[in-house]
């Protein structure tokens, strides 16, 4: 981005960051007790006399009430982005894998200014956003790891896993190769803050499919075996769908027991990990940021070049 950047977040925020200002937004997911959240189906999050909810959207106000930003990029709220387009500032919103076809998520890219779907178009194009086709832009899979070297692998059979918070439990793979595991993330692997090494010096890597996961995946450039969880709007089923379609990696959707895990491996080395390119994580973040940027530019009513 050639603009300032400021982030809005509940989460915390390291000191080293390339933000010019972080915002700390309270949570709203505190109070016992929640009424009517959804707003009679309209929304996904808002529920009555919530004071985290309340004091979250009231620093939203705040902050563009100040700031007066130029846009807004929301990753998942509806009721964030809806909110900034009523205050009426340009709204990008991010776009999902799965079946977003319900009210709320109608809503939102119905409102949106832009929508940046982070994966390619020529791979998939849902039916949901094909309404939406004029605003959308796919730009690829957003890796923090686009562009780093790969390191040397001198470790041959070595398996990297790499799951989320939500992530598979290492006692599920015992027994599946007599090979060197690392485990990264879930309940019992380490939470390191650089996983590239690991990745990118990889023989196989094994992960869930949500986006991160998948463009990290994808920059390393390895053989991999996606084994999509369980996520609202099937969303994880929905991208490993189309890795399996397309051929990128080898897709188990269920976990596999200990006998299957051989013929797995097999098949991801058939594969190999040339056909990753195919996801466009290089250059995605780049094409993101002129994205918003020409979304700020076109809501003011200034005409790019």
């Amino acid at each position: 981005m050639t603009r300032p950047v400021t982030v809005l977040t509940s989460r915390e925020v390291p000191r080293d960051n390339p933000f010019t200002n972080v915002i700390a937004l309270p949570r709203d997911d505190s109070d016992a007790t929640v009424h009517e959240p959804t707003a009679h189906g309209a929304l996904h999050w808002a529920p009555h006399l919530d004071t985290g909810y309340n004091a979250r959207m009231n620093a939203i106000a705040e902050w563009v009430r100040d700031a007066r930003p130029e846009a807004l990029v929301v990753d998942v709220s509806v009721e964030v982005a809806t909110f900034a387009r009523l205050l009426g500032i340009p709204v990008v919103v991010i776009a999902l894998p799965g079946n977003r076809t319900d009210a709320p998520h109608v809503l939102v890219h119905t409102l949106a200014d832009r929508i940046i779907a982070a994966w390619p178009r020529e791979l998939r194009i849902p039916e949901w956003l094909r309404p939406h086709d004029h605003k959308t832009v796919y730009v690829g899979g957003i890796s923090r790891f686009d562009g780093r070297r790969a390191p040397a692998r001198t470790a041959p059979g070595n398996v990297v896993v790499l799951s989320g918070t939500g992530g598979a439990d290492s006692a599920q793979i015992t027994g599946a190769e007599s090979a060197d595991w690392t485990w990264l993330g879930g309940q019992h692997g380490e939470w390191i803050s650089d996983p590239w090494p690991h990745l990118a010096g990889a023989d196989l890597i094994i992960t869930h499919a949500g986006q991160n996961s998948i463009a990290d995946t994808a920059a390393a450039g390895r053989p991999a075996i996606v084994i999509p969880q369980r996520r609202p709007f099937d969303e994880q089923h929905s991208t490993a769908t189309v890795l399996d379609r397309h051929g990128l990696a080898t897709i188990a959707f269920q976990w596999p027991t200990p006998e299957g895990w051989g013929e797995l491996i097999r098949r991801a080395h058939g594969i190999g990990g040339e056909q990753w390119q195919r996801w466009r994580v290089h250059g995605a973040a780049g094409r993101a940021a002129a994205a918003i940027e020409e979304t700020a530019r076109a809501c003011r009513g200034v005409v790019s070049a």
